[in-house]
């Protein structure tokens, strides 16, 4: 067992203005149908005290516990970072999220998002901060979206991955390619779904889905080891068709991900 402090912070802050009342925010970000509308399947139990699940996918996910809760202002949860990375319990402190939601003037809210954890100062831990600055923020595009076209609906996620040989920057520019992106505010036709881009950022990109099931596409890389890299796209599908159209594509999507280096 470790007998090192975790003495060394690492700390992650940021804000994005979202629409809505402070009601609307604080359900879409505090509870778990608002979670999972946007982020990940979400399990909450809502008092200080309750308990969290974050799914992951497949066995995979983390678990933590409610240490704050002041509807509609203040959420604050821990999660067991040494748990969810194979540690022993003393070599990292809990992972502390906290989100305040600040009302402002034309039917906005601003919510400010602070993540923070102790770890012994390895390598590994500052490289997995790093990746994490990079996937945590552009999450908080999929609140703003959620909540300007679909608050308070029920989503039907989605979501497909597939693991290749390579590094995460030229999956990344393969999937880039077959997705024809272009540039924000562009049309573009995935699979038969036709929506806008919203955003496209570092092995990320985000895609409003208007037809045929309403709702959002996020197309991801990420490493996976040292030689290999996952490639996914994760769906918030909202309507009386999205779990048939979920269903019925999946096995699709599968098979598009699984091919993606070798497609012309």
């Amino acid at each position: 067992m470790s007998t090192t402090t975790p003495n060394v912070p690492y700390r992650l802050q940021f804000s994005v203005e979202v629409p809505g009342t402070p009601e609307q925010v604080w359900e879409a970000i505090a509870t778990g149908k608002g979670m999972t509308a946007w982020f990940l399947p979400t399990q909450i139990d809502e008092r200080v005290g309750g308990s969290l699940h974050i799914s992951m996918g497949p066995d995979m996910g983390s678990d933590g516990e409610v240490t704050a809760w002041e509807p509609p202002r203040r959420l604050e949860y821990q999660e067991d970072w040494a748990a969810l990375m194979g540690k022993e319990p003393d070599e990292l402190s809990p992972m502390t999220s906290e989100y305040l939601v600040e009302a402002t003037s034309g039917g906005t809210c601003v919510v400010r998002v602070t993540t923070s954890g102790y770890g012994t100062g390895a390598d590994w831990e500052s490289e997995w901060w790093e990746d994490m600055d990079i996937s945590w923020r552009p999450w908080f595009d999929n609140l703003r979206l959620y909540l300007s076209h679909f608050p308070g609906q029920q989503a039907t996620p989605l979501e497909i991955s597939s693991t290749h040989p390579g590094d995460p920057k030229t999956l990344w520019a393969t999937l880039h390619e077959r997705l024809g992106l272009t540039d924000v505010g562009e049309t573009v036709d995935v699979r038969g779904s036709t929506g806008v881009v919203e955003r496209i950022g570092e092995r990320q990109t985000l895609v409003r889905v208007t037809d045929p099931v309403p709702g959002m596409l996020s197309f991801f890389t990420f490493p996976w080891d040292d030689d290999k890299a996952t490639v996914g796209v994760r769906a918030y599908l909202f309507g009386a068709d999205a779990a048939d159209y979920a269903k019925r594509e999946e096995p699709a999507w599968q098979d598009w991900l699984d091919t993606l280096p070798d497609a012309d």
